[in-house]
């Protein structure tokens, strides 16, 4: 799909209904994006609650013709380091080529009764591209219940540079629906690039 306003207009009302700081937002996204024409988004935002604080976060997320642009922005109330609250904003530029995996994990209602096209309860989008990689390490063992050899360690590692929950309940079917087709975005366009 190549940029249109519809596309871009679209992207900048879901920034907008987020309604976090969305000047600040969209000034992020669009410095990222540049000239590249934009084939699918998705604005996700949400609360978190940190002991006595309400905190908010968004994430964008947009795919182009050649990448995939992530975008963060958090607040943090006032603190040592600056007297005012303040928002920090980040981007990440990833190479299509570069995406290793995709996986996006259905909750489904009584799946005895499911039809296909019923929208999930909701989704998790995980997506992995090497920049973060967790390792999770145990003490490995043999068979014998009676062995006091040190079997070193094992383990497994995983690359989960993104992870990303969205829930009819707490986003909307619509946001459901849009993470949905992001997914599916994205997986054709890295299909695409191992042709």
């Amino acid at each position: 799909m190549a940029k249109t306003s519809t596309t871009t207009q679209g992207l900048r009302a879901a920034i907008e209904r987020s309604g976090y700081y969305p000047a600040l937002v969209a000034e992020a996204v669009e410095a990222a994006v540049g000239g590249e024409p934009i084939r699918s988004y998705l604005v996700h935002q949400e609360t978190t609650f940190d002991q006595n604080e309400v905190r908010r976060h968004v994430t964008v997320l947009v795919l182009t013709d050649h990448r995939f642009i992530v975008s963060h922005t958090d607040e943090q109330a006032a603190d040592n380091t600056s007297p005012t609250p303040y928002a920090t904003t980040s981007t990440e530029s990833v190479k299509l080529g570069r995406i290793s995996s995709i996986v996006v994990s259905r909750v489904v209602a009584n799946p005895e009764s499911y039809t296909p096209g019923t929208l999930p309860r909701e989704i998790v989008l995980t997506i992995g591209w090497g920049a973060v990689s967790r390792i999770d390490l145990e003490p490995a063992a043999c068979g014998d219940p009676n062995c006091e050899a040190d079997h070193g360690y094992t383990g497994n590692s995983t690359a989960d540079d993104l992870s990303l929950r969205v829930s009819e309940a707490g986003d909307g079917p619509e946001t459901v629906r849009q993470a949905l087709a992001f997914a599916q975005a994205l997986s054709e366009a890295t299909a695409d690039q191992t042709r």
